[in-house]
């Protein structure tokens, strides 16, 4: 097994001691194949999770967001046969699943449909204003005793109404 080592991004870089974590656990789990599913990203805050799961209905499926992780999970009741067939061959999986996605901070979850045999989940990235950029106004030296005679000028007229 290799490890990476990331402790030279760790002297410029502040804050991003989640994404080793992130990347490590990445590199560690087995992406197994069921169900198969893609990721799109239909604009630059929209993303979509498409999971083929036919034969599950909506009351079979169930999805989940906890501290950051969807969980999608599929669970069928197992068919009991009573008129005494025997199967010789099963190729339609009847299985359980169980599928986890790492969502980025900001990231939630829209919506989910299910058509066709097809899981839609649509996600979208909602920034906060606070950390949405913004430009940051500087001042001269030559402000700053305005500032100051306007600040001197309020003291003198709370001391003459006092």
């Amino acid at each position: 097994m290799t490890n990476i080592d990331f402790s030279p991004l760790f002297r410029s870089m502040i804050g991003f001691d989640r994404m080793t974590s992130a990347l490590e656990t990445a590199y560690r789990t087995d992406p197994g194949g069921y169900p198969p599913y893609n990721i799109e990203v239909s604009e630059d805050n929209a993303y979509r999770i498409t999971m083929a799961v036919a034969g599950f209905s909506e009351q079979d499926l169930t999805l989940e967001v906890r501290e950051n992780i969807l969980t999608v999970a599929g669970c069928r009741a197992e068919e009991e046969d009573s008129s005494g067939r025997r199967m010789l061959y099963r190729g339609i999986a009847n299985r359980s699943f169980e599928r986890k996605f790492q969502l980025a901070d900001y990231v939630r979850v829209e919506e989910a449909r299910l058509a066709n045999g097809l899981l839609y989940i649509a996600l979208r990235r909602e920034i906060p204003e606070a950390m949405k950029p913004r430009k940051i106004e500087i001042r001269t030296a030559e402000a700053t005793p305005a500032l100051d005679k306007t600040s001197e000028r309020l003291l003198v007229e709370t001391k003459v109404a006092a």
